[in-house]
């Protein structure tokens, strides 16, 4: 899998411009940093589907030492008797370019950031759509990662473990639980037979909502 192109309206986005057009400068800026990005993204993901076990306090993954505890995942996850727990990376070679950026010019590292939040979405997105195409007899739920609402990013090694993301696609979490490549992710969907509830997911299952710079400016991120 290779990227032709990075969503560059969503990284606009991400540089808190909303649905403005950037200046000229910026603009040449965002086109040389897709170029050199490009260059290095490997876009890779792994997933699986398991069967899952609704607890008291959390949601058990049959066949696995994986629990998800929390009343948010077993809210994401009521009605449904599947999950599938997938990761995804757009690899090393990018946090490499990144440290390059910071060293060098503040302005670029910036930009370049928030065009590789942009292409590891494009890879969740990869994710959704295979999903939707290999397990088509279910309806499912939107992404729901570690660290979110009250599931706790205490799960993330376990929740590799369980993927082997270490061996197919390279991706690791330090002691602290930070994902290493950086520009990563780890998210449960959940898949039921019923119709799933289309209710908005907001801010209220975001660990990011206390500090996050689109509420303040009274925008959304789209989660």
């Amino acid at each position: 899998m290779k990227f032709e192109h990075i969503n560059v309206k969503e990284a606009v986005r991400y540089m808190g411009m909303g649905n403005n057009k950037p200046d000229e400068r910026t603009a040449l800026l965002i086109d040389e940093c897709e170029k050199e990005l490009l260059k290095v993204i490997e876009p890779k993901f792994v997933y699986r589907v398991f069967d899952v076990a609704h607890k008291e306090n959390g949601v058990e993954v049959i066949g696995t030492p994986l629990f998800l505890g929390g009343n948010d995942i077993c809210r994401h996850l009521e009605g449904c008797s599947k999950c599938v727990l997938f990761a995804a990376t757009i690899s090393s070679g990018v946090d490499r370019k990144l440290r390059a950026y910071e060293a060098e010019d503040m302005a670029k590292a910036m930009i370049a950031d928030c065009l590789a939040s942009a292409a590891v979405e494009q890879v969740c997105d990869i994710v959704d759509n295979t999903v939707k195409e290999k397990l088509s007899g279910y309806n499912q739920t939107w992404r729901f990662s570690p660290g979110y609402g009250d599931l706790p990013i205490s799960v993330q090694r376990v929740f590799l473990d369980v993927l082997n993301a270490q061996k197919f696609i390279g991706l690791n979490a330090t002691e602290n639980n930070i994902l290493t490549p950086r520009k990563s992710v780890t998210a449960i969907i959940g898949l039921s037979k019923n119709e799933i509830s289309k209710g908005r997911r907001g801010c209220a299952c975001c660990n990011m909502r206390k500090v996050c710079q689109f509420r303040k400016r009274g925008d959304h991120c789209g989660f």
